[in-house]
């Protein structure tokens, strides 16, 4: 009799004696996900050899029949594992209005604090959710369009590390992690291992409603997509891992030259530099001829560090708009000489000199005036 196939996921950040806890909505992903995890876990050769569990998110979005069949299915499945559950309710569609969030942003906000909840209280190292192939294909397409950079189309990292505040004074904090094993992994793939094993799964009715991005990206875009290139999924993944090696290797290069370019405050006469004590009037300057000697891929991510250490993402338009008050670009808006300066998004402004660029962060009252 043939073996039932086994489902791959990657196993290197999964250690013996991990508390491992997998989130389960009850969809095919996280239902294959949790089998896997388990089989794995119950092998007598190679088990994982860790404490397994499960947290279900009920997100308040939908029809609540529909929900509340969700998590009784979710609880009947961990009742057959004989694994723990932990279940977390919530009003993800008040947190959106209140936070004027889409319903995507708040469901994810509120799941990744009940992640932190369950790590910063010692019942799990590691949350595990099942982003597929699929999903990583799907997300770096949303980048695009949005226009991100590099470390947006790195889109879904494998591992992504939280620290989480334990309930005790002065304590430290719990760093965990949440891993997505199932990267490599397509959802023919997950469907064929489900289907082995005869266990059903949910399907949540909004996945068809393409008012949504990701399932427009889905059912729309992605199968046109595949008429010119049918491997564009494994396309799209390869691209995610390509941007976030490119990315770690900038973030190291940023971090070695980074203290050595950026100057805290402003110049004063007679020598030295007067730093703000004012909350909100933080700022840093650039040397023009340290920004002339460095290549033009450098010197767009410097400008763009330089705006992060204020709190603020700058757009291309925008770090485009820098480099031509610097002088290393051409605008019609711009005017590259000393005194001349840009307001850019969110209260940034950037001022020239004869001698440096200078970026601070406007008060309220010149933001209104």
């Amino acid at each position: 009799m043939p073996q039932a196939p086994t489902l791959p996921f990657n196993r290197e950040h999964i250690r013996p004696g991990d508390r491992i806890c997998v989130a389960v909505s009850g969809g095919a992903d996280s239902v294959a996900l949790l089998l896997a995890i388990h089989e794995a876990n119950a092998a007598t050769r190679d088990s994982l050899g860790i404490g397994l569990s499960a947290v279900h998110v009920h997100h308040g979005i939908r029809d609540a029949v529909e929900s509340d069949a969700d998590l009784a299915f979710v609880q009947d499945l961990c009742i057959q594992l004989d694994v723990p559950l932990h279940i977390h309710h919530a009003d993800v569609p008040a947190r959106a209005t209140q936070n004027r969030e889409t319903l995507e942003e708040a469901a994810r906000e509120v799941r990744y604090a009940f992640f932190r909840t369950l790590i910063a209280s010692g019942h799990a190292d590691s949350v595990l959710t099942a982003h597929t192939l699929d999903d990583q294909a799907e997300t770096v397409l949303m980048k695009l369009l949005r226009g991100a950079w590099t470390e947006g189309l790195s889109a879904i990292h494998p591992v992504l590390l939280i620290d989480t505040p334990v309930s005790a004074p002065q304590a430290p904090t719990r760093t965990g992690r949440v891993l997505r094993p199932l990267l490599s992994t397509t959802r023919a793939q997950i469907e064929s291992f489900l289907q082995s094993r005869n266990q059903t799964w949910r399907t949540d009715s909004t996945n068809a409603d393409t008012a949504f991005t990701r399932n427009r990206v889905r059912h729309e875009l992605l199968p046109q997509l595949r008429t010119f290139n049918p491997s564009i999924d494994q396309t799209l993944a390869n691209l995610a891992e390509l941007a976030r090696e490119e990315e770690s290797r900038w973030q190291a290069e940023l971090s070695r030259l980074l203290p050595q370019l950026l100057l805290p405050g402003k110049p004063v006469r007679g020598g030295g530099r007067a730093v703000a004590t004012t909350p909100g009037t933080a700022s840093v300057g650039i040397e023009l001829d340290r920004l002339r000697s460095l290549d033009p891929a450098l010197r767009r991510r410097v400008l763009r560090a330089a705006a992060r250490q204020l709190g603020f993402r700058l757009s291309f338009d925008d770090t485009t708009r820098l480099l031509a008050l610097a002088g290393f670009a051409t605008l019609p808006t711009v005017a590259s000489r000393s005194g001349s300066s840009v307001h850019l998004a969110k209260g940034l402004r950037a001022q020239r000199s004869a001698r440096e660029l200078r970026l601070s962060c406007e008060s309220k009252a010149e933001q209104d005036s």
